[in-house]
């Protein structure tokens, strides 16, 4: 059979009609792509995170709960990505210089922050917050929940909730209570503790966990409603008195000390949570990322066992779930606030 010749010319047509037909198929991909409510997985499978140190704001002191949680993650998140995660103690302002520092950093993943209560409790007690807790911020997941425990000083002469509440309201206005600072997570455990035991005591706020904790071993500060997490070494030394939890069970490190519950104050239950954040518009590959990678990590049984004896219990969440929580204890904390009268510093 003759075959067909083509002439150069007839060539140079036929090549130019094929570019052209992939140069349409590639627009039409590109289009439906535009199109599209979803990312192209491609896309997302591209993204490479981390490739330098990541810097973790914890704003709070050195020693504090939040601070042995970032500091055990953040080693065991290296050993995971082969990045140093870097734990920044931001203290000041009742978490918001913290705040402030994340929620004007670029939203690339390498400058996050691990919050706790006073993220929330801030705007409640500040006039001019240079931030708004939720909206400006991407709420990636939470991380722990941490039982706190009411101890008392060993002066006080109380053993149990029941020899406490009675000790209090026969002294009103007597009693001071330590916490970290105003709008700090110890002091919003004492004050839904207050208010739900129906006592009058004076609020005694310190920077410094040493501070409070040489006022308490004088006996000058009463009781503090402590992270299990901060007081765990203490307690263990039996330098200090601890009467009762605020979990719903009892401390897996501290078993034999009750929960308000079953000790004199039925349904007075307080957990303290954490979790992880970033700048508002976190990409999403990124926020998977830490979702998934420290998720897994949570659920190692070193983790697992090395939070628990830190007083703490791995709570690993979905993105969604943690912004759901964020959203339902914000009006909590305004009502008890307001309730309370409480006012920064």
């Amino acid at each position: 059979m003759e075959r067909t010749r083509t002439s150069k010319g007839g060539q140079d047509r036929l090549h130019g009609l094929r570019a052209m037909r992939g140069w349409f198929a590639a627009a039409g991909l590109l289009a439906a792509v535009s199109l599209s409510p979803w990312p192209a997985p491609a896309f997302a499978a591209e993204v490479k995170y981390p490739v330098r140190p990541v810097r973790l704001v914890v704003p709070f002191p050195p020693g504090a709960a939040s601070d042995f949680l970032g500091r055990t993650l953040g080693a065991r998140l290296f050993e995971t990505w082969g990045q140093q995660v870097v734990v920044d103690n931001r203290p000041g302002a009742g978490g918001i210089l913290g705040g402030q520092i994340v929620a004007g950093s670029a939203p690339d993943g390498y400058t996050m922050a691990l919050i706790g209560t006073p993220h929330l409790a801030a705007p409640l007690l500040q006039r001019d917050l240079p931030y708004r807790p939720i909206e400006d911020f991407t709420m990636v997941m939470q991380v722990a929940s941490l039982a706190n425990v009411l101890v008392v000083a060993q002066q006080l002469p109380v053993k149990t909730l029941p020899e406490f509440l009675a000790h209090a309201k026969a002294r009103p206005g007597q009693l001071n209570m330590g916490s970290a600072g105003v709008g700090s997570g110890s002091h919003m455990a004492g004050e839904f503790f207050r208010q739900a035991a129906g006592i009058d005591t004076v609020h005694v706020p310190f920077k410094l966990l040493s501070d409070a904790l040489s006022e308490m071993f004088a006996g000058r500060v009463h009781y503090y409603v402590f992270p299990v997490a901060a007081i765990a070494p203490v307690l263990r030394e039996g330098r200090l008195r601890p009467i009762a939890v605020t979990s719903a069970r009892r401390a897996s490190g501290f078993p034999d000390v009750p929960a308000m519950t079953e000790a004199g104050l039925p349904g007075f239950v307080y957990d303290t949570w954490f979790g992880i954040v970033g700048p508002a518009k976190l990409p999403v590959p990124i926020v998977e990322r830490w979702v998934t990678d420290l998720g897994r990590i949570l659920r190692e049984p070193d983790t697992v066992e090395r939070m628990l004896k830190g007083g703490s219990d791995p709570a690993p969440s979905t993105s969604a779930e943690f912004l759901a929580l964020m959203k339902a204890e914000f009006p909590r904390y305004a009502k008890l606030i307001k309730q309370a009268n409480l006012r920064a510093d």
